[in-house]
């Protein structure tokens, strides 16, 4: 309990509310009247140095007890020095606490100025030097983050709404740091916001993740929607001020890992789909009739890459060079339900209308993508194409200088639309099964 000098009965209460105050201080503070004499002393005081607030007022000045002996008139005079400066001074001195040891103190004074307007006083504010140092070093940490950092940092409350946000995380949001304050995250991202939001929501009833979580996301911005990845941590933050943990929100660390994830992405799909062109190669070398050994590449192929796939080819001896020629469906993938090939002798010509993209393919000896319009059932009928198709992918089948036909891979509105990736994996599945249908010609099979 802190002490001070004996005050007249009626001003009691203001002396106890002041020494209730000085005690919830964090900092340690005393404070010396004109004469040099110690008036208060607080029990942060007495934590660090060891001294209760009883063996401390009415002391002069440290000498012979918080000090060396040696440095007493140093550091009495630079303490008193402030009482008839202006502003506040800091200093760093070596106290000695009760046990004998020593502490460096970092001190903030300031002069004390009575009703009259003279030089009353000096109050010296004090903490350890390597606390100070700490705090020094949290506050520059934070400045950091929130300007300098390379990677995202931003502040969310218990609603969930950003409070704190840095200049990475508002170019990675699109948006101006201001602008973001108190936005639900839902207005920001488009798609992922439920996992994201579910992290959040985790740390602040659990605390932090054990690993930082990859999520994916959707932005909205104006240029339109744009998908990313972010690797993120997160820290619950709770108010080193109350005696039960309180929380005030979520730290949230991210940095942007599209470009690495994409690319192990398509490195996983090559390898995947090499491996498949392998397999069917040795699946085909078992067929005995060629065609059957296209419809195997065929199966293959359609693993994780379509839904369905068919085969359109010109009829022998008719195959396009220079003129034209009727497509005959030579083998297609069942439909609704997709299965194995199903090689086709009929022999019926299909009736494609100009324009469709199997005939664009033909026509410039390359591979064509379209998609139909969510919105337009009969976009896949029109093309003969099962219901429910969205996109499309066609390639051309070339041997020996001619055109025989094409192959067209079909995938569902579930599914995202063929690529420029996708298309030079078709051309590669396409030169195998065009080797294959010649060989079929060639022995009469085709």
């Amino acid at each position: 309990m802190s002490a001070s000098r004996i005050e007249p009965e009626h001003e009691q209460p203001t002396s106890d509310l002041l020494a209730a105050l000085l005690d919830g201080m964090d900092a340690a503070l005393c404070a010396f009247d004109a004469e040099g004499l110690i008036t208060h002393w607080n029990r942060e005081a007495e934590r660090i140095l060891g001294w209760p607030p009883e063996e401390a007022v009415g002391r002069r000045g440290f000498a012979g007890w918080a000090v060396r002996t040696a440095d007493a008139d140093e550091v009495q005079g630079r303490l008193m020095a402030v009482m008839g400066a202006p502003g506040r001074q800091v200093h760093e001195f070596a106290l000695l606490r009760k046990d004998g040891g020593r502490v460096l103190v970092r001190t903030q004074s300031a002069g004390v100025r009575g009703a009259d307007g003279k030089p009353a006083g000096v109050y010296c504010a004090f903490s350890e030097v390597h606390a100070q140092i700490d705090l020094e070093r949290a506050i520059a940490l934070s400045e950091a983050l929130f300007e300098d950092a390379s990677w995202g940092v931003v502040l969310v409350d218990v609603d969930l709404r950003p409070t704190v946000v840095n200049a990475h995380a508002a170019r990675a949001l699109s948006a101006g740091r201001s602008t973001l304050l108190g936005r639900p995250l839902g207005e920001l991202i488009v798609q992922g916001v439920d996992e994201l939001e579910g992290a959040l929501h985790h740390v602040l009833a659990e605390g932090a993740l054990p690993a930082p979580a990859e999520i994916w996301v959707t932005l909205r911005t104006a240029e339109g929607e744009r998908r990313r990845c972010w690797r993120c941590g997160f820290l619950r933050l709770a108010s080193p001020l109350a005696e039960e943990p309180v929380p005030l929100g979520v730290g949230w660390l991210f940095q942007d890992i599209t470009a690495a994830k994409e690319a192990a992405q398509e490195a996983d799909r090559l390898r995947f789909r090499t491996n498949q062109l392998y397999r069917a190669s040795h699946a085909a070398a078992e067929c005995e009739d060629p065609m059957e050994a296209a419809a195997a590449y065929l199966d293959y192929a359609l693993a994780g890459f379509a839904d369905h796939a068919l085969i359109d080819l010109f009829a022998e001896g008719a195959e396009r060079q220079e003129g034209g020629g009727k497509l005959v469906r030579a083998a297609a993938t069942p439909s609704p339900e997709p299965g194995p090939s199903l090689l086709n002798s009929s022999g019926i010509p299909l009736r494609y209308a100009a324009g469709h993209p199997v005939l664009q393919a033909v026509e410039r000896i390359g591979p064509v993508r379209a998609s139909g319009a969510p919105a337009d059932p009969d976009w896949a009928p029109d093309r003969q194409w099962p219901p429910g198709t969205a996109h499309a992918l066609c390639a051309v089948l070339r041997s020996r200088g001619r055109t025989l036909g094409a192959v067209t891979f079909l995938r569902g509105a579930s599914r995202a639309a063929f690529e420029r990736p996708d298309a030079v994996y078709a051309e590669s599945v396409a030169v195998r099964v065009a080797a294959a249908v010649d060989l079929a010609r060639a022995v009469g099979g085709g």
